[in-house]
Parts: structure tokens; sequence; C-alpha cells
């Protein structure tokens, strides 16, 4: 790792600030606060950066450990930008089509794209009268995303009052419904409502609790289009660290973890690490899981806001079980980005989400790498993680007993559905459980999405970017506005360039 005094001189007289956690809301905040004049450090307990983002590789597979699915490309150009580079010189971005291929029960499937004139037909021939409903589906997301993304996305809210404000426009575009309720007022098929309304659980929510600002993804999506690296999201992580510690002149420790936000009174002061080392630092970011953050990090007598007993009841989304895979053959027929939905949708929903129960059916995503890069296994080969939205650990399930026979059981559906005789090609496999999610990533209740995106956890009501509680301690990452995704905790580091002040030389 580089030096922190920049070449020439005898001492770095940038205020110091200290990043916790190397998720992408981390790196991006460090590389935002490197340009603007600081001098970074990036701590991460793991011994790898990348938090959810991490990498695994064995029997020659690559497996990015958590997000895939690169849906705003723009808020990571703008990262290289900042450091005066061009993201096209590290970073070989290609678009993936379908975006997602949702397969349902019966054997059907939707190929969900960009492509105006293909989604009409892929929703005509599930059901023909609900062309003109998804038309008008369409428009109403591109409104929600013109306020909710472009608008609100970046906005700290830090007081009621910039709440209230938006309160006009969020009743106007019906966001105290649901994104499966606004979703049923425009289609009618219970197929397409589920296609059109899955997207909450890839940050976390439920569809049919989740506030109706989240079908802004499905304008977003066109908009952009979703993307992949050559090479999977572990050469994203591997690009910003380059850009710490290259452009802005900071540096990115591993195996450092954060015991302790230091502080005087209720001003951060920096951080003291599990072996005792205490770092000094002017601001403080956490990209740690918000409610971790609070839990674990702050002393209890110094948060009146986050209190234990607000943070024990605030809801929490659900964990996730995910299954990494390498096969001896290819599964050609398998899309990039698969949804398989199960024969319930509500009702599943309704036993994660609600009665936290490990239901015997699933619905899963399904990722094959290698339909896009092939160098992500060996040759011959195919790499996959399958993962399966769980309860969290308020379900009581012992991982350590159900984790390998709900390997096989989602094993048997996927090789009943696309992937036949899977078993006999399994040639390396790991799982990641709901219990992992809290004691490696040190997420609250082993939650994969932190707290969970409904109304009343949005934008004032989630834990502020700048803390209400600790002076000169920030929050980046899924816990805090906007919320989970890549382009969530991108832009929750954005939202620091308008709470963090301007770096002043010592």
């Amino acid at each position: 790792m580089m030096d922190n005094t920049p070449q020439g001189s005898t001492a770095d007289r940038r205020p110091h600030a200290v990043v916790i956690g190397s998720g992408f809301g981390g790196l991006a905040a460090a590389v935002r606060l490197g340009a603007r004049g600081y001098r970074v450090t990036v701590l991460e307990k793991a011994d790898a950066p990348g938090g959810r983002a991490y990498v695994h590789r064995q029997d020659g597979f690559v497996f990015d450990a958590g997000p895939t699915v690169v849906t705003a490309p723009f808020l990571f150009e703008e990262l290289w930008a900042l450091c005066g580079r061009k993201m096209s010189d590290d970073i070989d971005m290609r678009p993936v089509t379908p975006f997602y291929r949702v397969r349902f029960e019966d054997g059907t499937h939707f190929d969900y794209t960009g492509d105006a004139a293909a989604m009409r037909a892929e929703v005509a021939k599930v059901s023909p009268g609900d062309v003109d409903g998804y038309e008008r589906f369409v428009k109403m997301s591109e409104e929600i995303f013109r306020v909710g993304f472009e608008k609100l996305a970046h906005v700290p809210f830090l007081d009621v009052g910039s709440m209230l404000k938006i309160v006009p426009e969020m009743v106007k575009l019906q966001s105290y419904r649901t994104v499966y309720g606004l979703v049923s007022k425009f289609l009618k098929h219970e197929k397409l409502r589920q296609v059109m309304s899955f997207h909450p659980l890839l940050v976390g929510g439920n569809p049919f609790s989740t506030t109706s600002i989240y079908t802004l993804i499905a304008f977003l999506e066109r908009k952009w289009g979703v993307h992949f690296p050559i090479g999977g999201t572990g050469e994203l992580v591997k690009g910003l660290v380059n850009l710490i510690e290259g452009s802005v002149g900071g540096t990115v420790r591993c195996n450092a973890e954060v015991k302790r936000i230091t502080l005087k009174g209720r001003k951060a002061t920096g951080v003291e690490l599990a072996n005792g080392e205490v770092i000094p630092a002017a601001v403080v970011v956490s990209n740690a899981d918000s409610a971790w953050t609070y839990r674990y990090l702050v002393a209890p007598e110094a948060r009146k806001t986050w209190t234990d007993s607000r943070i024990e009841r605030s809801r929490y989304s659900m964990s996730l079980f995910v299954w990494y895979f390498g096969t001896d053959r290819k599964y050609e027929d398998v899309a990039h980005h698969t949804i398989l939905l199960g024969p319930r949708y509500r009702e599943l929903l309704d036993d994660i989400f609600e009665k936290k129960v490990l239901a015997d059916d699933f619905s899963l995503y399904l990722h094959r790498p290698t339909a896009t890069d092939p160098s992500m296994a060996p040759e011959g080969c195919d790499a996959f993680y399958v993962l399966s939205p769980v309860p969290h650990l308020d379900a009581g399930i012992d991982w350590s007993v159900r984790a390998e026979s709900y390997r096989k059981s989602i094993e048997a559906y996927l090789s009943k559905t696309v992937m036949p005789d899977l078993a006999k090609h399994v040639v390396s496999s790991r799982v990641l459980t709901p219990q992992q999610f809290q004691d490696d990533l040190l997420s609250f209740k082993g939650a994969a999405f932190a707290m969970e995106p409904v109304l009343t956890q949005s934008a004032w009501f989630r834990p502020h970017n700048q803390s209400e509680d600790i002076e000169n301690l920030y929050l980046v990452g899924a816990g805090t506005h906007p919320g989970a995704g890549m382009p969530g905790v991108l832009s929750s580091a954005r939202v620091l360039d308008r709470v963090v002040p301007d770096a002043t030389p010592a």
C-alpha cells in the first residue's frame, strides 16, 4: 500500500478522513473525499477490499460474492473523472441482454430487456390486453425516476423540513402505494405483475410493503441498461482501490477491524481498532451497516436518536442464502441473469418477511457471469451463484445445521428446471448464510440489505448521511439514504459532497 505522504513533502497537512469498510459506498466516499483534498484511510476488516463485493477465487473459478447488476455506470464513471481519469481505460464494461430472463413455474419465461418494442412483444405474448397498461406503467416509472432518483437520491434529508417539501410530489406519484400495488393499477395478468414488481427484492424490499418509489428502477434500467465488467465486479473494486491509492494519495488497509469510534463528548475524533491502535481523524465515514455502526461502534450514552431500543425495533430486510458453484460443463441455455419464480409469490414473501419461516419452495436469482465473460471459469466450465431470499436471524434458524440440506434442495430445483444433471457436474462449491452475513459482514440480524425500504424507513426516516447524534460522523452504504443497490450506495457517497465540509490544511 502506498505511503500517505505525497512525494516531495515531509508532512502531509491534509485533514484526515477515516472510512470504515471498503464496500462500494466506502470506496466511492474515499475517492470523493480524496479528490476534495482529504488524506483518506480506508479500514477493512477482511483480508481484501470489497465488503459485500468481495471476490472468492477457488478451483480456477472467480466468484463475485455480492452485487452483480450494474445499472447506472455513470456513477462509477464520475469517480474516475474526479481523478482526471477515464473508467474505460481500466474497466471493460459490457452491456448485458436480456437484463433478466424471468422463468415462471410452468416453464415459460419472459425476457426483460431495454428494447421498447421487444418488451411490448414480451408483454403481448403473456397478455395482449396489458400492452397499453404496460406503456402507461413505464411512463409512471419515468415520472417517479425524475423525482425519486434525479431530484432526491442526492439530497441529504438532514431535517424534517426537507422531507415535508417533497410530500406533495410523493403523494402525486402515489408513493404511499406499495410496488406491487402500483404495478397492479396498470397490469392485470399476475405473471406481468410479478415481472414488473420483483425489483425491490434486489435491494432488500418486499414488493408488497416497499414504497412504490422503487418502481423507478424499471425506467433507470431502460435509460442506462444493465452492464457487467469483464473480470467481474471485483474489477470495479480493484479500480477504485487504485484510484484511492494512486490518484488521491490515500491508503486502503485490510485486516483492520474497527472496534469503536472514538469520541470527545458527542464529536467523533477517530477510531480504535480491535488490536488497540487508535487512529485520529477529522472526519469519520462509516460504510459499515448503519444499525451495526450505532449499536456496536458508538457509545450508547452519545446516541439520542439511534438508541439501542430504536435499532432493535426497526424493520430489517430479508437475508440471503447464496450458493457459489462451478460446473465442469457449460449451460449455454442459461442467461447471465435469471430470475426463477416459484409456485407462490405473495405467500412466499409473507413467509420470508412477516412470518419469518424457511419455506420448502423458493424464488431464486441465478447469476452466470461466464455468459458474458468465459474467463471467470476454466475452459469448458461455467461459474454461477444462486441466491435465495430467506428470513433474517430473528427466524431462529440454525444455519450450521440447515445449510447443506437447503443447498441440496436448491440444487435439486435447478436440476429439475434449467440445469439438468447439475449434481453430477458441480466441481467447486461454497455457501454464504444469514449467520455469515452477521458474523463476517457485520450485518445487524444478518439482514442482507440493512433496514427494509418501507416508506417509514426511507429518505428522512432512514439513518442520515450526516449523523444526527455524532458530529464529524457520516454514513454511506445500504443502511443510509437513499438505500441499497449499486446506484443507491454510490449515491450515498455523492451526498457527502453536500454535507462534509471542505478540506482545510491543518
